[in-house]
């Protein structure tokens, strides 16, 4: 039954992480920008985050998850805030010649900034408990082992995603020139910068 666990816990993570929203964006931008390292690096972050919300909606701590939804909108404010200034860095950042070879901090940036993006959107959760329960997944609480190896699934699923996306971008990455990438640069910050704001209209509009 263990293996079945974990198979459902990797289609979880693959499909909580396939839509292609601002982390998706940010991801292609840097592996374009930055080499697939860097694209990889930053899914990583999203998939640790997406692991940590499997984890707590996996084992039932609904004491947590009932928290981090009462303070949703902080959470969503910050992150809208975050969105904003990555998009407006983005939009009018210079592209390099070459791809650039993120290292150290860079690579340590790029992972903490789509994990701290990922953690603003606690909605996360509910999407978990949501696809937890139509797949009738249910006898984890009280089964730590079951419960461990589905939330490992989950950082597999969502990993595999980044993995496939860091790697077909890079591969179509030789094709773009330095015009190209700059117009790359332009559309990816105003969509992410449109993210930002259309998160904070609607905390606003509440």
């Amino acid at each position: 039954m263990d293996i079945v666990f974990l198979l459902k816990g990797v289609m979880i993570g693959f499909a909580i992480a396939a839509p292609v929203g601002p982390i998706g964006l940010l991801c292609i931008r840097r592996t374009l920008a930055d080499g697939r390292t860097a694209g990889l690096v930053s899914g990583l972050g999203a998939a640790t985050a997406d692991t940590l919300y499997g984890f707590i909606a996996g084992f039932g701590l609904t004491f947590v998850s009932d928290l981090i939804i009462s303070q949703q909108v902080w959470f969503r404010v910050i992150g809208g805030l975050f969105l904003c200034y990555l998009g407006l860095k983005t939009f009018f950042a210079r592209p390099a010649e070459q791809p650039a070879s993120a290292k150290g901090n860079g690579l340590m940036g790029a992972y903490a900034s789509t994990f701290f993006l990922t953690l603003t959107n606690p909605m996360t959760i509910l999407s978990f408990a949501a696809i937890f329960a139509g797949l009738g997944i249910t006898s984890t609480r009280g089964n730590y082992v079951s419960a461990g190896i589905l939330v490992l699934g989950v950082f597999i699923g969502s990993a595999l995603w980044w993995l496939l996306l860091s790697e077909g971008i890079a591969f179509l990455q030789a094709k773009f020139n330095f015009r190209e990438m700059r117009w790359i640069n332009r559309v990816s910050g105003l969509l992410i910068l449109l993210f930002g704001v259309y998160i904070l209209i609607t905390m606003v509009s509440r």
